[in-house]
């Protein structure tokens, strides 16, 4: 059975139980999200070697990081590389969106060397295949695309993207409308091309039962994926994002009638003003399902910063109910992610989430927040250091003023504000 038909049995499960004690909730928390669809609890079936992750409503905001190869720069090592890094800065969980060298092999070795829930987006291996044969992914066929999502199951993956609300009338929103920059999902754009080219629905669409008769197999959980997000802050909460929502809405309903848990995924490039509409209008739309939001970017002018950008649009979105954040790097819209791309990727959503779940007045969020003013009030450096969010960084930065001997860092020295107040106490 899966995570979600046996909370509506009424039972809690091993893997309840492991994500309750990691979130410091009652199993029964657990039990009821998932049976109400506001949690999943994310461990295909037969993915054994992790503990599972819940992500949800009164849980800890979550953070995506994606790697995986390109058709450009295939290299497994540098990959594997990359998964440590993931684990190392504090990743939630890791998406591979390899589109190049032997996919499916690279996929599997990634998920033998991470300790973390793994993702992947299916349609990138099948229209990958396909080149690799000398053909178009235009002449990808559905047995092609549910062979492929199939195949991820079977290799243990715990969650996949589906593009299921690209359909012939919400890209046809779109034409209608018009757009400044278009579609910028390659997964929504592959199968935008596909249906024009074919005269044909989006198999994901037309045939979701075939999907979720997958996802059952292996308890695979469905991240319903924005392919008609918006690629700029002009086309955000347009008629195509919109009617994509409206159709998610209605498929995580299916899905869930299935016993198949179901996350949706959000835009994009979104004005700050519009980031809160947002997230209320999908958790409406889909009866408050987690939602899993890139970003969102509230500017587009910042190539190379865009990192800050996501942490500024994620902390806003996670605040207002976003539920898992998938990282932006600053090589964002400019290259495949290096190592150190990865790293400060990782460390700018994880600040957003923390300052989101202190906003949502998550039990224990600002804990680590009091404990560090205290560290400062007492100059316990070393405290200091092991309470940040990356304190490999915190100690390279760290210098210790000698005029002030050590009470305060080189930028106040004798006038610390904090050295001085301890003064003025002693003289009281």
């Amino acid at each position: 059975m899966t995570q979600l038909q046996i909370a509506r049995r009424g039972e809690i499960s091993e893997e309840m139980r492991i994500c309750a004690a990691a979130e410091g909730v009652e199993a029964e928390v657990i039990r009821k999200g998932v049976e109400d669809g506001t949690i999943v609890v994310i461990r295909n079936s037969i993915h054994k070697e992790i503990k599972p992750l819940a992500v949800g409503k009164g849980l800890r905001t979550k953070v995506n990081a994606n790697i995986g190869t390109s058709r450009d720069h295939a290299d497994l090592a540098v990959e594997l590389e990359k998964v440590r890094i993931c684990v190392e800065a504090g990743a939630d969980t890791i998406m591979d969106l390899s589109t190049g060298g032997p996919i499916r092999a690279i996929r599997k070795e990634i998920i033998k060397a991470s300790p973390l829930v793994i993702g992947t987006v299916p349609i990138y291996q099948a229209a990958a295949q396909l080149l690799d044969e000398k053909k178009a992914f235009l002449e990808m066929t559905a047995d092609d695309l549910f062979g492929t999502i199939e195949d991820n199951g079977k290799d243990g993956v715990d969650f996949i993207t589906v593009h299921c609300g690209v359909t012939r009338a919400s890209v046809a929103q779109i034409e209608r409308q018009g757009r400044l920059l278009g579609i910028v999902s390659r997964g929504g754009s592959i199968l935008a091309h596909w249906m024009d080219c074919n005269h044909e629905e989006n198999p994901l669409y037309s045939q979701y039962d075939r999907l979720l008769d997958i996802a059952e197999r292996y308890d695979m959980v469905l991240s319903l994926g924005d392919g008609l997000r918006p690629g700029c802050i002009a086309d955000a909460t347009d008629r195509g994002q919109i009617q994509e929502l409206i159709l998610l809405g209605e498929l995580s309903k299916r899905a869930r009638t299935r016993g198949v848990q179901v996350m949706i995924e959000g835009p994009g490039h979104v004005p700050l003003s519009d980031i809160v509409a947002n997230i209320q209008l999908q958790k409406r739309l889909c009866e408050g399902a987690p939602f899993y939001v890139l970003g969102p970017l509230p500017t587009d002018i910042a190539p190379g910063y865009d990192h800050i950008t996501s942490a500024i649009g994620g902390a806003i979105a996670g605040a207002a109910g976003a539920d898992f954040l998938c990282y932006v790097t600053p090589s964002e819209h400019l290259r495949l992610p290096t190592l150190t791309d990865v790293r400060d990727g990782i460390m700018a959503s994880r600040i957003a989430a923390h300052i989101a779940d202190i906003a949502k007045g998550l039990p224990g969020a600002a804990d680590r927040d009091a404990r560090m003013a205290k560290c400062r009030k007492e100059f316990d450096w070393q405290g200091q250091v092991d309470l940040s969010v990356d304190p490999e960084t915190t100690k390279k930065f760290l210098e210790k003023s000698e005029s002030a001997k050590e009470e305060g860092c080189t930028m106040c020295g004798e006038f610390c504000a904090i050295k001085l107040g301890k003064r003025e106490g002693h003289r009281r």
